[in-house]
């Protein structure tokens, strides 16, 4: 079963937690990132992007970049801006958008469960990007950022968060600009703490990804580092785990993640809707947006005009995890088989655009010619997440979109 550990946070005085708290260092480019900062000391982008307080054009992976990192953070200690809780405790973080709430545990979740997979994952890894995050938890001895969980929905842990957050004023509560509310409780009763964990311990036989594998990854290799250093490695130490937000999988909601191309592989305009016309039922729709209506239907945009693309029945495969994600069968019977885009975590010829920024989105990349078509896809289900990971399989990249963000901030944990 999942292990789940209270911890002593490092959290921000409310007076500060809005300006604090920052979306995650990789939904934002150093540009953006500047830009979100700018006259805000507070901010944590300046500690998990700290090229922004150096020149534009410094290399983000530089000495000088990460020398910066510890400045800032033991700034943000030595300032007040972060302060350790005196017992080890659980929060619940809860975040707000288009009128639905979900609520997570803030915890630890442990290094082991990461490697005897109870923490189960959707996505490979890239090297580059774990060692990126090793060396920022290494510099800092912290998780500083959070990773998002979800687990099997249970009813007794349901009822215990629901007498927390109605009977008890949240610790912080703040609407950020972009609409979305973020509130956070800290669970200061030790026997509801411990009751937690142990329906953890006892009920939930597995943690799922949602998002964030790279930290995750880079906190429990890290971890195994500092056992190897530690001769007197017992494994209680807080090394042994890492922060996780926990979801119950029924509160949340995969929004969609979209392509576009550059070029259609040499065909015309013409060209390409006739290929699409032998394993497609191809409806034209007009310059009104299309959204994709269900599984297996999916939007194009091309040369001003949105067409509705519904895959035919034989094209695909339903009892497969991997063979049912529209994600597959996109890349598989298009970018794949007509327009030659054979590996996507490496051409340069596709884009992925998050849902979180609307269809229009794509309308702006075709009609200012960056782009030559676009398709929008139907959503992942949690419980097709869910069947892959519990099959051991690995979906596409860029598949799983999950707004609104987790804040960082609101809680750091310290590795000492």
């Amino acid at each position: 079963m999942a292990i789940l550990k209270a911890f002593k946070g490092l959290r921000p005085p409310v007076e500060i937690v809005k300006q604090l708290a920052s979306r995650p260092y990789d939904v934002l480019n150093s540009e953006e990132a500047r830009i979100e900062a700018k006259d805000n000391p507070y901010s944590l982008l300046r500690v998990t992007k700290a090229e922004i307080d150096l020149p534009v054009g410094i290399d983000v992976h530089g000495q000088e970049v990460y020398d910066k990192v510890v400045e800032n953070f033991t700034t943000f200690k030595n300032n007040k801006w972060l302060v350790q809780d005196k017992e080890a405790k659980l929060y619940i973080y809860a975040q707000t958008m288009d009128g639905r709430t979900q609520y997570g545990i803030v915890g630890c979740t442990s290094i082991e469960d990461y490697f005897n997979n109870k923490i189960k994952k959707h996505e490979l890894t890239r090297k580059d990007k774990e060692e990126d995050r090793m060396i920022h938890v290494r510099i800092t001895n912290a998780n500083v950022e959070p990773v998002f969980f979800s687990y099997p929905a249970n009813k007794s842990i349901d009822e215990i968060v629901s007498n927390i957050v109605v009977y008890n004023k949240p610790t912080y509560d703040f609407v950020t600009d972009e609409g979305f509310g973020h509130q956070f409780w800290t669970i200061d009763d030790k026997e509801t703490i411990a009751a937690i964990i142990a329906i953890f311990d006892k009920e939930i036989p597995s943690l799922y990804v949602a998002d964030g594998h790279h930290r995750t990854a880079a906190a429990a290799l890290v971890g195994v580092e500092k056992r190897k250093d530690n001769p007197n490695h017992n494994g209680t130490e807080e090394y042994n785990f890492f922060m996780s937000v926990l979801f119950p999988d029924n509160q949340l909601k995969i929004i969609d993640y979209n392509r576009v191309v550059k070029d259609l592989n040499g065909l015309s305009s013409s060209e390409l809707l006739q290929k699409l016309n032998e394993v497609f039922v191809v409806e034209k729709k007009g310059s009104e947006i299309y959204a994709p209506a269900s599984l297996h239907n999916f939007g194009m945009y091309l040369e001003g005009n949105w067409y509705s693309l519904t895959a035919k029945e034989g094209t695909y495969d339903d009892q497969n995890p991997i063979g049912v994600l529209d994600v597959t069968i996109l890349s598989t019977l298009v970018l794949d088989h007509i327009l030659d885009i054979k590996d996507l975590r490496t051409s340069t010829r596709v884009d992925f655009v998050g849902g979180i920024r609307g269809l229009g989105e794509l309308v702006k990349r075709i009609d200012s010619g960056e782009m030559k078509a676009a398709f929008a896809l139907y959503p992942v289900s949690m419980k097709q997440l869910i069947d892959i990971a519990d099959t051991g399989n690995i979906m596409p990249p860029k598949t799983t979109w999950f707004e609104p963000k987790l804040r960082s901030g609101l809680v750091v944990h310290l590795l000492v």
